[in-house]
């Protein structure tokens, strides 16, 4: 066993298989599960986060599995500050945890830490999806230049009307640029990080993708969407497989478009998550049926320890 606590981080993107492989090593290990999905923590969400099952979650404790409501404000700040203080619990009665899921700021939270970053008033952030909506992505985009030239040009993806809103909502909220408020600086944690990715050939993931997004229509994720539609307003339901569906209830599209739709945007989601966790050289990737291997990565007693000397 490591001398340090160790957090065994089992990410990859969406589809690809994190669920199954992540019971088998739990019991392996002898370890509950934290979930790193923004999404799988709120309750209402069920079908369209592809939470795991009830048998699932009974055989291997999870934390941050339906543990809040989409009507409470949630962030990745607070899921820092709330998954550092249960692993250094969990740490008191077991030497290894597995950290499961793909969400990319959840994942760096708990392993690198985020800027304390403002909580944005509603008026605030009503104010600035309205000019969104009135004025479009342009107005954004010359907004954003204006109050913070420095993370407009090096920083946001101009094409994420999104990450810009953010941005702007703090700029104001704050009257500081984002980019002095976002300091990058790397925390230090009390345990070693192990990272293992997983992946699959491009066709391979998407066409699981594809699958279940079918499965999910069949388990009754349109009428999920349909008795939160009150709540569509909240941006956690700005999301894949919710947002496209509420496109069909207001009459834009049909529903064959909308399911067409969550299967495209969640291979964009996809996508994503893998270019932004390629860039970090401490993970050790598979494909999810490489059991064998991971297994010996983790009997190996290799470690990432991030910040730690």
């Amino acid at each position: 066993m490591p001398q340090r606590p160790r957090l065994i981080v089992l990410l990859g993107p969406t589809g690809v298989g994190k669920t199954k492989i992540s019971l088998t090593l739990a019991e392996m290990l002898g370890c509950p599960i934290v979930s790193s999905d923004s999404r799988q923590v709120f309750r209402e969400l069920k079908i369209g986060t592809a939470r795991p099952k009830t048998e699932e979650l009974e055989r291997v404790k999870h934390y941050f599995i339906a543990s809040h409501s989409i009507l409470e404000r949630y962030s990745a700040g607070q899921y820092e500050a709330e998954a550092i203080d249960l692993l250094d619990k969990l740490f008191q009665k077991h030497d290894q945890v597995l950290l499961v899921g793909g969400s990319m700021m959840y994942i760096d939270a708990v392993c690198k830490g985020i800027d304390d970053i403002p909580t944005v008033d509603e008026a605030t952030r009503a104010f600035w999806w309205k000019q969104y909506e009135e004025k479009g992505i342009a107005y954004i985009q010359q907004e954003l230049e204006r109050l913070d030239p420095k993370h407009f040009y090096e920083q946001v993806d101009r094409k994420n009307p999104k990450r810009m809103i953010h941005a702007l909502e703090i700029c104001s909220f704050t009257k500081r640029p984002f980019s002095n408020i976002r300091t990058g600086k790397i925390k230090e944690r009390p345990f070693d990080i192990l990272k293992i990715g997983l992946t699959r050939p491009r066709e391979e993931l998407y066409e699981r993708i594809n699958i279940r997004v079918e499965e999910m229509m069949r388990e009754g994720l349109l009428e999920e969407a349909q008795a939160l539609y009150p709540q569509r307003h909240l941006n956690t339901l700005n999301t894949v497989g919710y947002k496209e569906l509420y496109e069909y209830m207001d009459g834009k599209c049909k529903l064959e478009e909308a399911v067409e739709h969550i299967k495209r945007d969640t291979r964009h989601y996809a996508k994503k998550q893998l270019t932004w966790f390629k860039r970090d050289k401490d993970i050790h990737w598979f494909h999810p049926e490489d059991e064998a291997a991971i297994l010996q990565t983790l009997s190996s007693g290799i470690n990432t320890a991030g910040p730690n000397p």
